[in-house]
């Protein structure tokens, strides 16, 4: 099978050259100088003019489906399939509903590793090249990188947006997207769901949080504008998100609709500005935000299914013309106010192009549908965002290379010099908040024997973790000796008092955090561990915010996320292997005083 898809990826200039020809497309630059834009449209019109409505409001829709190959997934994939989609695999998904694009999740057994995604990628093209009006698909994902990723090792792991907020460096930022953005086109995926735009202003943020690059809006639109251009200079699209803004709720727009209640002239200052630097920097798309903001639309519908936000603002007043996509439609955030069938209508007719994975795909296409033949929607509205589309498939080269070379996916994929970027980059954003008494960093000959305890959170990629193991095997790569004892984000009294005792006779005890609020389990934790008198160091795992509900540390780092690419920069820092050099992207409230910051953005210690 390896054998023949590579081989089929080795005839694919050839076959794209014949089928451009065919379609009446522009052949690509190999083959004939680029023509201008204008003639490029009239070869995509044509393309629209020969596809029925059917055809039409499929391209405008992007799906999950399960399984590891396009034609044969495993059984349980089958039913899967069958019970959300009433079909069996990609393949008739593609031929029932002409889907125009689709999202690979870890969960829906996509991502097994990098020569099987490039397989299914090259099934699903064959699958779209195989329909009436032959079209490639834009196959998406939400590659985040930190706390949000769906395609885990062997490919390249960065650190997450907050990380690389703390590190500072756009630089940094623009080879994140240009090396995670040539992986990515190596398996087959076009598009992704990155960089987070939000300006996270908000520390009791339940979705945005270490997702963001930070809570200064000047720097956080360079580090966007900086990533944007680094997926794009590696044919994959890029997808700002979430229009118009969603770093201040308290809600997540999974399970409710939040609310931003910032005025105009606060959004102007506080949630436009990275948007702005992503339109300038050429991004390819949009993603819309399932949340209400009564200051640019009164109506109160989701941010999605707003034409004052999303053609008045992003369009009209933004002058962005490509392609804008909705956060998923199954998420409660936009379905609370109207039904399945028709928030994809409305979506539309707000100005949106792409409808990303609505729970019921026949509702959502049935309802499309019906606004079509009443007359609701009018056929050239779908033609005005299917142009945008296939605009998009085309600049990322989709036409011209539709299919990927599975032998060449080692190449690529996960190669030394990609990691040594990523250790290096991670290095720079490891932040230090305390050091008082100068523990830091930890000498062999002083600290040897360490305990690890703490949270394990599950891998945000399935395939690292769980942190103290990481930590503990980090650490004893570099000659100390380790004991682990995970002790969870909820530990008991009696893990409480196991830790204490499993501390007498260490040199140190490390201890991780995640979101440990105010007087919680994790709070009473670190202080039992600094009252036995043994030194602590603490570990923020994810929230920064964390150091701010804690006592009896001796110091304090801060990594924002729990990637092994993370972890191991932070034991590179807490010995001394690398000096810490990461500084607050966002400020740490005083827990008696929020407007009052313990620790300010740009604070960071060093050694």
């Amino acid at each position: 099978m390896q054998h023949r898809t590579s081989r089929r990826s080795l005839l694919t200039s050839t076959a794209a050259t014949a089928v451009l020809a065919a379609l009446g497309l522009p052949l690509p630059a190999h083959a004939l100088d680029a023509p201008a834009a204008a003639g490029r449209d009239r070869g995509l019109r044509a393309l629209i003019a020969r596809m029925s409505v059917e055809e039409k409001i499929g391209q405008l829709f992007v799906m999950r489906v399960y399984g590891h190959s396009a034609t044969a997934p495993d059984q349980a994939d089958i039913d899967a399939n069958l019970r959300e989609l009433g079909v069996r695999d990609a393949a008739e998904l593609i031929a029932r509903y002409h889907v125009g694009g689709i999202i690979y999740f870890s969960w829906a057994h996509n991502t097994r590793d990098p020569h099987q995604i490039a397989e299914l990628s090259n099934g699903i093209q064959a699958a779209g090249l195989a329909q009436r009006v032959p079209l490639p698909l834009l196959i998406a994902t939400d590659q985040e990188h930190g706390a949000v990723c769906r395609v885990g090792k062997p490919v390249t792991l960065f650190p997450g947006a907050m990380a690389m907020g703390a590190g500072g460096s756009a630089r940094d930022a623009r080879t994140l997207g240009r090396i995670s953005g040539a992986e990515l086109a190596a398996i087959g995926i076009r598009q992704d769901y990155s960089p987070d735009a939000d300006v996270n202003v908000n520390p009791a943020n339940p979705v945005i949080g270490v997702r963001s690059f930070g809570a200064d809006p000047a720097a956080v639109a360079r580090m966007v504008a900086a990533e944007v251009r680094g997926y794009q200079e590696s044919s994959v699209a890029a997808t700002a998100k979430h229009f118009p803004g969603h770093g201040d709720t308290t809600v997540d727009s999974h399970t409710g609709i939040p609310v931003i209640n910032h005025s105009r002239a606060e959004w102007e200052r506080l949630d436009a500005p990275p948007f702005r630097a992503a339109i300038a920097a050429g991004i390819d798309a949009i993603m819309t935000a399932h949340i209400q903001f009564p200051a640019l639309d009164p109506s109160n519908d989701p941010a999605t299914l707003s034409r004052p936000i999303l053609t008045g603002i992003l369009r009209e007043e933004l002058g962005f013309d490509g392609v804008v996509i909705t956060d998923s439609l199954g998420m409660q955030g936009v379905r609370d106010k109207y039904g399945d069938d028709r928030v994809p209508v409305l979506a539309l007719k707000a100005g949106v192009d792409q409808l990303l994975d609505p729970p019921r795909l026949d509702v959502a296409f049935n309802g499309v549908r019906a606004a079509v033949a009443s007359g609701e929607l009018s056929e050239a509205r779908l033609d005005a965002s299917l142009l945008r589309i296939l605009r998009l498939k085309e600049r990322r080269g989709l036409f011209a290379r539709p299919y990927v070379s599975v032998r060449g996916v080692g190449r690529t994929v996960g190669t030394r010099a990609h990691l040594r970027a990523a250790d290096e980059i991670a290095e720079r954003t490891t932040t230090l908040l305390a050091n008082p008494r100068g523990l830091l960093p930890l000498s062999r000959r002083s600290h040897r024997r360490l305990l690890i305890v703490g949270a394990d959170p599950a891998s945000p990629s399935g395939t690292t973790g769980p942190p103290t193991s990481v930590l503990a095997a980090a650490l004893a790569e570099l000659g100390f000796q380790t004991t682990v004892l995970p002790t969870g984000t909820l530990p008991s009294a009696a893990q409480i008092e196991a830790a204490v005792a499993a501390a007498v006779g260490r040199d140190a005890v490390i201890v991780g955090t995640y979101n440990a609020g105010a007087g919680g389990a994790q709070s009473r934790l670190v202080a039992a561990l600094g009252a036995s008198g043994v030194p602590v160091v603490h570990l923020a795992l994810r929230n920064p915010y964390d150091v701010a509900y804690l006592s009896g540390y001796g110091a304090s780092l801060a990594t924002y996320s729990w990637t092994d690419v993370e972890l191991r920069a932070a034991v590179r820092v807490l010995t001394g292997r690398a000096r810490p050099r990461g500084h607050l992207p966002v400020a740490v409230p005083r827990p008696d005083d929020p407007a009052s910051p313990l620790y300010p953005v740009g604070y960071g210690l060093t050694y």
